[in-house]
C-alpha cells in the first residue's frame, strides 16, 4: 500500500470541558495522511483527568498505534470509526465514574 506524506494534520474536533465531579474530558481529532501506524488515516487523543492525572486516555501516538490507557493499563485499541472511538471513551469514563463512587 502506498500512502502520501504531504498532506498536514487538520483539526477536526476539539473539545475541552470540565464535568460534574470538577474533572476535565478533552477530546482532539485530525485527519492525517494514512501511515503504517494510523491507517485510517486519523490521529487521535482522548484523555479524561482526575486530580490532575490522566484517568482514561485514548490515543494513537507516533509508532504506537491505536491503544487505551485505564490507569496505569495500557492495551491495544481496535479502531473502527470516529464515533465508536468516542462512544468507546464516553462509556470508560461513565464506568469509572460508577467505580468510584
Amino acid at each position: 500500500m502506498v500512502y502520501k506524506t504531504n498532506m498536514k494534520a487538520r483539526l477536526i474536533r476539539h473539545t475541552k470541558v470540565t464535568d460534574e465531579l470538577g474533572n476535565t474530558l478533552e477530546m482532539k481529532l485530525w485527519q492525517v495522511a494514512p501511515a503504517s501506524d494510523k491507517p485510517h488515516g486519523f490521529r487521535y487523543s482522548l484523555v479524561y483527568i482526575v486530580n490532575g492525572e490522566r484517568a482514561i486516555g485514548y490515543d494513537n501516538g507516533e509508532r504506537q498505534g491505536d491503544h487505551r490507557h485505564y490507569g496505569d493499563f495500557q492495551e491495544s485499541y481496535a479502531f473502527t470509526s470516529l464515533q465508536k472511538l468516542a462512544d468507546d471513551f464516553l462509556a470508560d469514563i461513565e464506568r469509572f465514574k460508577e467505580q468510584t463512587k
